[in-house]
């Protein structure tokens, strides 16, 4: 099996236990919680292939339907053991980021598209499934507050396309990617990382 292959499946149960914690915390029935599960797992993916005129990835293949509903399965019958971990929730986006923005990049790069293209590829890849998700529970997606989140996608997918220009190795660079994405976004909620504040308090307080 292809590495981008298995990297897309990962992120895709990533992505789908995180909707359905999401919509679960939401009290949504059975029909919202796998909708939400599906969008954040697919939504990214999907803009992503229809902006480079791609074949849409689910659609011609099955098998990351049947990974999702799977997926959202089994986090609605293990919810309360994933519900020890305190941050479950967050744990899931995370990785779910990381393998998308390297998904991303990858199919970009492949497709020959320039440096900015690729990176914008794999920011949306990662982000646009969490974007549709917070927006259909109602809250304001994280991608647009303050915290450091796309930023991380941002690095890691420069990073990706830089050390395969360089002709490293696709699973080296692969896995280097994944992991800064990741720990650039544990560590910016670890110690409180965020972009810089553009209102006053007054407008804050408004």
């Amino acid at each position: 099996m292809e590495l981008s292959l298995v990297l897309d499946l990962l992120g895709t149960i990533a992505f789908a236990i995180s909707g359905v914690l999401t919509a679960f915390k939401k009290r949504m029935d059975l029909f919202g919680i796998f909708i939400i599960a599906f969008v954040t797992a697919a939504g990214g993916g999907t803009l992503r292939d229809i902006l480079i005129q791609a074949p849409i990835t689910w659609m011609r293949d099955l098998t990351f339907v049947y990974v999702i509903a799977g997926a959202a399965v089994f986090a609605l019958i293990f919810r309360k053991k994933l519900g020890y971990l305190r941050r479950s929730l967050f744990l899931f986006d995370t990785i779910g980021i990381a393998l998308y923005t390297v998904v991303g990049v990858q199919k970009g790069f492949e497709a020959e598209f320039p440096f900015l293209v690729c990176v914008a590829l794999g920011t949306i890849t990662a982000s646009f499934g969490g974007v549709i998700r917070d927006l259909l529970c109602n809250e304001i997606p994280v991608i647009f507050r303050k915290e450091i989140y796309a930023t991380a996608c941002i690095v890691g997918g420069s990073m990706y396309y830089l050390l395969r220009m360089a002709g490293l190795p696709i699973d080296l660079v692969a896995i280097a990617s994944g992991v800064v994405v990741m720990t650039i976004r544990l560590l910016a909620v670890w110690f409180k990382w965020s972009l810089p504040n553009i209102y006053s308090r007054e407008e804050l307080n408004q």
